[in-house]
């Protein structure tokens, strides 16, 4: 496999379970705020009704559990990868 096609392989690779990691971790996030406040999530932080403290905790919850989950997916991705072709993607490697 050529080197650019490896690494567009990985690019296409590393997105998708970037995506699905934070799609997983949103709606984990959804119920877990349901059952915590007893509230939907906010639909916009933004709004000026919805309370302050609301819209921060929303906001800090949402940005750490996201990108947890998709470092978490791409950490994955990046096992995957080197199991299935024996060396790490090409972002990854060390000169």
């Amino acid at each position: 496999m050529a080197k650019g096609d490896s690494s567009k392989m990985w690019s296409i690779f590393s997105m998708v379970a970037a995506l699905g990691g934070a799609a997983a971790a949103r709606q984990a996030i959804d119920k877990s705020w349901k059952i915590s406040t007893g509230k939907k999530p906010p639909e916009n932080p933004a709004d000026p009704d919805v309370d302050l403290w609301e819209a921060v905790a929303w906001a800090a919850t949402t940005g750490a559990a996201v990108a947890l989950a998709k470092m978490y997916a791409q950490r994955r991705a990046a096992g995957y990868y080197y199991k299935s072709t024996g060396a790490l993607p090409p972002p990854l490697r060390k000169d």
